[in-house]
């Protein structure tokens, strides 16, 4: 059983999210999770934006990632782009460098690496761009789903692998996320959200659309922003894992 773990959120990825005086999801977010994956304009968001997220975290002591992905705002980056090695290495690292000034500007750091949508999808399996990834990062710790080819690779370049599991996500039986243009790929009902993770903590396990139970074992649990009802469920798995007696903390600041 895990005695903690880490309740991450990708943030940032909505234009008028934060304009001065909205309490926006973002924000609501924020005082919640304990890891911000922060977009770094390749799927959405932009300079103003990073700043404001950054700037958010900061005073929330939550912890700040670079949520990096293919050049694709026109389909939220939940496109495969089969783009050269080179050309993925270098657009991964602009955007960490990017958000890394951007952070640095208003008080914090970037502390690590998640990847976003279709290129996360791409680095379970995909070897070249998984090695594009990890090349471009630096000495940051990388984020990913378990047995992930992106993962196996930060681990041979000597830098931390995050595992990390779906709070309102679907799981196929193979451990791989269900796409979200097929059914099951999303859990939005709040109690069944909380109950999931807080047996992914316990147990390692999570039920498949298909009925099986699958192993998951994981540094950090994520909710995504744009999943209908996500403050709700976000604040719902952090009480449930509570009550639980299962810890809350970033994993930047907890044991390797």
């Amino acid at each position: 059983m895990a005695t903690w773990i880490d309740l991450n959120c990708d943030l940032g990825e909505e234009l008028d999210a934060w304009e001065p005086g909205v309490d926006g999801v973002d924000a609501r977010l924020l005082d919640v999770v304990t890891s911000a994956n922060v977009a770094c304009g390749f799927h959405a968001g932009d300079e103003r934006i990073m700043a404001a997220v950054c700037r958010a975290a900061a005073e929330r002591g939550v912890a700040v990632g670079a949520h990096v992905s293919y050049l694709d705002r026109e389909h939220f980056g939940r496109r495969f782009l089969d783009v050269p090695e080179e050309v993925l290495r270098v657009q991964v690292a602009e955007q960490v460098a990017t958000l890394r000034e951007i952070a640095v500007g208003v008080g914090t750091r970037v502390a690590y690496v998640k990847p976003h949508g279709a290129l996360y999808n791409a680095v379970v399996h995909h070897e070249v761009h998984a090695r594009a990834v990890v090349e471009a990062v630096g000495d940051l710790p990388v984020v990913g789903l378990p047995g992930s080819a992106v993962l196996d690779a930060a681990a041979r370049r000597g830098l931390r692998a995050v595992t990390e599991a779906f709070a309102d996500r679907g799981y196929r039986a193979d451990g791989t996320l269900v796409p979200r243009s097929e059914p099951g790929a999303l859990v939005t009902d709040a109690g069944e959200v909380a109950a999931r993770v807080v047996r992914m903590a316990r147990d390692g396990m999570v039920r498949a659309v298909d009925g099986t139970d699958v192993r998951v074992v994981a540094e950090s649990v994520c909710v995504h922003s744009d999943t209908p009802g996500a403050a709700v469920l976000a604040a719902a798995v952090r009480s449930a894992l509570e009550d639980g007696g299962i810890r809350i903390g970033s994993f930047v600041r907890s044991p390797a």
